[in-house]
């Protein structure tokens, strides 16, 4: 059971991700998520060092959809500038978004990854479907309400998962 809750990667910040290695492995879109894992969830626009890193993965040919619980204006005021494709009210974990999402750009499961700062959401939702995920710290230390409650259950999740020995990332991260 705690291994749909475990990420295949965990990386302090989306900076971090080897995308060199991910393209290697043959992926070819990622399906992420937007408040706290691309920006912090009350900021409208992304940075200049945001806007970057993105056009690097066009760049190397990477598709890029993002898929937010959060409602059209927010998720489109951010996306749109980008021209970056969006679901929004995406209704994590469940996996209709994590489909539509890989319909949509054209690849198949095994060549997609999900980056995303929650256990609950991001990488449950990016497991039940066999897709590679990476889970990173959250950009802000501040979370809206339901987020708040997400993240006490994932205390909960993570010292389960330290007993047993299934988290390997905090000695390499620290």
């Amino acid at each position: 059971m705690l291994k749909f809750f475990l990420p295949d990667e965990y990386v302090k910040s989306i900076y971090e991700i080897d995308v060199d290695k991910l393209i290697k492995r043959g992926i070819k879109g990622i399906v992420t998520d937007l408040d706290n894992t691309l920006i912090e969830w009350d900021r409208a626009d992304a940075t200049p060092e945001l806007s970057e890193w993105l056009k690097r993965l066009e760049d190397k040919g990477l598709l890029v959809t993002i898929i937010s619980n959060n409602n059209q204006k927010r998720v489109e005021h951010f996306a749109q500038p980008l021209k970056l494709p969006f679901i929004f009210n995406a209704r994590k974990p469940m996996t209709r978004a994590f489909k539509r999402a890989i319909k949509e750009m054209g690849i198949k499961r095994e060549q997609t990854v999900v980056i995303g700062d929650q256990i609950f959401t991001d990488v449950f939702g990016g497991n039940r479907l066999g897709l590679h995920t990476i889970m990173v710290v959250p950009v802000a230390s501040t979370d809206g309400f339901w987020t708040r409650f997400n993240r006490k259950m994932e205390q909960i999740i993570l010292s389960k998962m330290r007993k047993k020995g299934m988290i390997y990332w905090e000695e390499k991260n620290e």
